[in-house]
């Protein structure tokens, strides 16, 4: 599927091609907290199928699993871009969700990391709507 997107402000876009059946939800504590919310939902794209305009700033962080993660986010308006592997080689790009157009499409169909899942998300679908604020 051809997906497109980028940050808030329109500093970073990108144009790729990646598969609707690995969209995945992440409950680790790092992602909660590099949200601030209680989980983060990505679709891999292999570099080869990744056009990226403009330059994010990378942070680099290793993982609760011991693995070292570059974290690429927009230096003007801070949205979180992807995530992948440090080193060379060839890499996938975890492009979250949440700055693509067509995330209407990526629906989750996995979940990782539960172990560290807030309670309550499972119970989100019982909590009213509140339609106009």
């Amino acid at each position: 599927m051809k997906i497109d997107g980028g940050c808030h402000c329109g500093y970073i876009t990108y144009e790729g091609e990646a598969d609707p059946e690995k969209t995945r939800v992440c409950h680790c504590v790092d992602c909660q907290q590099l949200t601030g919310t209680a989980f983060r939902t990505f679709v891999p794209v292999a570099d080869h199928a990744l056009r990226l305009s403009g330059t994010p700033t990378i942070y680099v962080r290793t993982g609760e699993s011991g693995h070292k993660l570059q974290l690429a986010f927009c230096p003007r308006c801070g949205s979180p871009i992807f995530g992948s592997a440090v080193g060379d080689g060839p890499k996938v790009y975890f492009i979250r969700v949440g700055t693509v157009r067509q995330r209407e499409q990526l629906i989750p169909r996995s979940q990782i990391w539960t172990r560290s899942q807030q309670h309550w998300v499972d119970h989100l679908a019982s909590v009213p709507k509140v339609e106009k604020q």
